[in-house]
């Protein structure tokens, strides 16, 4: 997806929201219809009845017809691939959408008229109902767009997104490969020793938004103060996104061209960020520290970094069992609790090697990745292990 920042006028930017309304409308009808489904009941309209329902009640509802029909056929298309996504086990069960967030609606049967470029940085697309909306040309757009869609976040920053797949990056032919360790203290440890982390809030970034969020919890509900503040709150959490998402863009380029295999831990992100909360019965233990972790694992861009490497080295990551990678010495082979002392610090009490933990972690991985692991309790795979015991050994202060 090749991404700009749209600018629209007052006016148009009241016609983009007239069009998100419409896709949510239409979006929240969809669910409901699915939500009085049951067993034993018939089946749910799928998306050809649904578009049928939609030519009458245009018919009969001036305000419906108002809008453009293929903002709200495609946010019926929308649903429908959630509802198989849902189906297919990649997805969660889609929900309601609610005023403000997630606004958004998509175009297609774009022609290549209907995009141009007015200036050196100033180009323009002409959305249905709307007209032509200036957007920042900050690079060239992709050829043969059929297809876009409009955003606006919570922030307020609106958006148009030309749907393009791009070329995957090719392989660099050195026959280098790379594991990449992912952590919360840092976002991505390489093999190599490189340390990468997430560029986050400055200082004085996180003493406002702490600031921000205690007036939050004092303003009151519906008022005009809390409407202020929360917007305040949305654009630094906008700010934080933006980052993250640069960096991941940037950072996966790099592995992408630089190595021929990437290694990565097979990861169930969204089992280990699940709230740990428990029910009225069997309430759960340590709740907020479970609920900093979760914040801070979202935070580094786990999964949408592997997602990333994925489109752009397809065929080229591999992904291998997570387990005992930081726990295993990546020297000697000898898995041992003990041998982390720290978060950052890894010390083998068997062959004395030390270094920093997650680099020792990231070479586990690339071990892994190439067929060359070592056994639970030391050796090779292919050897054979030896039987051994971890043997402390006196170590220099």
């Amino acid at each position: 997806m090749s991404r700009y920042r749209l600018q629209p006028t007052p006016a148009q930017e009241q016609a983009l929201l007239e069009h998100c309304g419409h896709a949510r409308f239409v979006w929240n009808l969809a669910v409901e219809q699915h939500q009085h489904w049951k067993p034993g009941r018939k089946s749910a309209p799928g998306f050809a009845e649904q578009c049928r329902q939609l030519t009458e009640a245009r018919a009969e509802f001036d305000w419906l017809r108002a809008g453009s029909i293929i903002v709200q056929q495609q946010a019926l298309k929308d649903f429908a691939q959630a509802m198989a996504n849902f189906f297919n086990g990649t997805h969660r069960r889609p929900t309601w959408r609610k005023a403000g967030r997630g606004e958004g609606f998509r175009i297609v049967a774009v022609k290549p008229a209907d995009v141009r470029r007015l200036s050196r940085n100033v180009g323009e697309v002409k959305v249905p109902k709307v007209g032509w909306v200036r957007f920042r040309w900050s690079r060239a757009v992709p050829e043969g767009v059929k297809s876009y869609r409009i955003t606006r976040d919570r922030a307020g920053r609106w958006h148009v997104a030309f749907a393009a797949a791009p070329a995957p990056i090719g392989a660099p032919g050195t026959g280098e490969s790379v594991g990449v360790d992912r952590g919360v203290a840092v976002s991505a440890a390489l093999s190599t020793g490189e340390l990468l982390s997430v560029p986050g809030l400055r200082e004085t970034e996180a003493v406002r938004l702490a600031r921000l969020q205690r007036k939050l919890a004092r303003a009151q509900r519906g008022s005009n103060r809390r409407a202020k503040v929360k917007a305040a709150i949305a654009k630094l959490k906008a700010r934080e996104a933006d980052r993250r998402k640069d960096w991941i863009e940037k950072t996966s380029t790099r592995l992408a061209s630089q190595f021929d295999v990437i290694a990565v831990e097979d990861l169930n992100i969204p089992a280990m960020t699940r709230s740990a909360k428990g029910t009225m019965d069997a309430p759960g233990r340590s709740v907020r520290a479970k609920a900093g972790l979760n914040r801070g694992i979202l935070a580094a861009g786990w999964g949408r970094l592997v997602e990333r490497l994925e489109h752009k080295a397809p065929g080229r990551i591999v992904k291998i069992n997570p387990r005992f990678t930081s726990q295993r010495c990546s020297a000697c082979g000898t898995v041992d609790r003990q041998a982390r002392e720290s978060q950052m610090r890894f010390r083998c009490r068997s062959c004395g090697y030390a270094g920093n933990a997650d680099v020792n972690a990231a070479r586990n991985i690339r071990m892994a990745a190439a067929g060359h692991a070592v056994d639970a309790r030391g050796g090779d795979r292919v050897a054979g292990p030896v039987n051994r015991e971890p043997q402390p050994v006196l170590l220099p202060a």
